[in-house]
């Protein structure tokens, strides 16, 4: 029988040759023969192509049931080699935070064959399938192993295939995000491209895994920073005294409003004994967490130094001196105006650096601009800060301070809100009480200018 190696059909020949009915046997048998073989084939085939849906399916399920890569990927390495006939595999991704590929999973390496592979590594496989994006089948010649047109380095084992790791956007182009590494092939041979297949199949699964664990893991990092703002926000804002504090002493209100979630504006008052208020408003040069931690400072320092003078110059040339070494190396500085209401002798003596938004409002006539006896805090350490007293009217006069957030704010058109338009709504309203004049101005500065894109902060305060 041609077709069947060591099958043959013995019988009689008659005239040299076969009877008739022995070649129609022949034949037949040679027909079924060759069906059989085909079936054993189809099975085999199909027992393959069953393995390989099944390593998919699986593989499926593990990165289903897991947001961690590395919790599946053990479980990967092995199901994939198991399929494909390798001893020796590993997935390696490329780590953003350190700038290379990091080994998440390997099976029969030795030790030191897994870790961290550098991008840019000539004698790595990985690396380069890395960097071109496209597989690489080799075989060993002469202990060399060498893929289509490229000579390597030696791998311990007598075939490999690299495959890349894709991922791609819906809209945009694939990019490789790590590689998964086979070799030594069980039997010796070369890996097919069957292998390479199904190898590049269970590839994009886990690039699309390696991308959902990444958005996770970014979303999770959004929430903690949202939470961690939120709560640095909370911290400043108790940092800042509530106007009860001056209640029988003082009326006052007062907004305190950052544009991002800490700020660097800030305002502070205290009772100083026999009737005296101190009270402060400043403006750190800056924005965000640099602004907040010296704005902390500030209230920190300023609380101790208020303590321990009833003189305004005093209180900010001591936190010109304390602050001097922060102000120095964050190349910050700070305006802040602060004033002490005495209403036994009906005045206020303040101390203003650099403070452009102070005002004495009176019961009636023009406000009163409460004049800067002082470069900003942090421009100057030489000069003397110096201090006024002006004379003050009890339940008739107003303090008024504000930043320039609150000045500088500008409508869609472009239009400035400016230092008029906060007077004029302070002083049509001058005989009401503080909260209700403070409420109409910050209520027509939202209206003028919807985002704010400095802080804003108002005080206004009666004895």
């Amino acid at each position: 029988m041609p077709e069947s190696d060591g099958l043959w059909i013995e019988g009689d020949v008659t005239g040299g040759a076969p009877a008739p009915g022995a070649l129609a046997l022949l034949q037949l048998l040679e027909h079924f023969s060759r069906c059989e073989r085909e079936a054993v084939r189809i099975s085999q085939e199909l027992a393959t192509r069953y393995e390989e849906i099944d390593l998919l399916y699986t593989i499926s399920e593990i990165l289903g049931q897991t947001l961690r890569l590395e919790e599946a990927a053990q479980t990967i390495v092995r199901a994939v080699s198991s399929v494909v006939g390798a001893r020796r595999a590993s997935i390696v991704v490329f780590d953003e935070r350190i700038g290379a590929l990091r080994t998440v999973a390997s099976q029969g390496l030795p030790p030191g064959r897994s870790g961290i592979i550098p991008p840019d590594d000539p004698a790595s496989i990985a690396a380069r399938v890395f960097r071109e994006g496209r597989a690489l089948i080799g075989d060993p010649i002469d202990g060399v192993m060498v893929s289509p047109g490229h000579q390597e380095r030696g791998y311990q084992g007598v075939a490999f295939m690299s495959v890349p790791i894709c991922y791609a956007a819906p809209g945009a182009a694939p990019r490789c995000v790590g590689v998964v590494n086979l070799t030594d092939r069980i039997g010796g041979d070369r890996f097919s491209p069957t292998d390479r297949k199904l190898v590049v199949a269970v590839a994009n699964q886990i690039g699309a895994a390696i991308e959902n664990a990444r958005l996770v893991e970014r979303e999770r990092e959004q929430h903690r920073l949202q939470q961690e703002l939120l709560l640095a926000h909370h911290l400043q804002q108790n940092l800042l005294p509530d106007p009860s504090v001056l209640q029988g002493d003082a009326r006052v209100a007062v907004r305190c409003i950052s544009v991002e979630s800490v700020g660097g504006d800030f305002y502070t008052f205290s009772r100083l004994g026999l009737g005296l208020v101190g009270v402060m408003v400043g403006d750190v040069s800056s924005h965000g967490f640099s602004a907040a931690l010296v704005m902390a400072l500030v209230l920190s320092a300023a609380g101790i130094h208020a303590a321990t003078s009833v003189h305004p110059e005093a209180t900010l040339a001591a936190l010109r001196d304390s602050l001097a070494g922060k102000l120095t190396s964050t190349d910050t500085y700070l305006t802040v105006f602060y004033g002490v209401l005495d209403p036994v002798h009906a005045r206020l003596t303040y101390a203003n650096a650099g403070h452009p938004h102070a005002f004495r409002v009176p019961r009636s006539g023009a406000p009163e601009r409460l004049d800067a006896t002082a470069p900003p805090l942090g421009l100057s350490a030489a000069e003397d800060v110096g201090a006024r007293a002006i004379p003050w009217v009890k339940e008739q006069d107003l303090l008024c301070l504000w930043t320039d957030g609150l000045a500088d704010a500008t409508s869609p058109l472009g239009e400035r809100f400016g230092e008029a338009r906060i007077l004029e709504a302070i002083a049509s309203r001058r005989n009401q009480e503080p909260e209700a004049i403070l409420a109409a101005v910050m209520g027509e500065a939202d209206e003028f200018s919807p985002e704010p894109a400095d802080d804003r902060t108002l005080l206004v305060m009666k004895l």
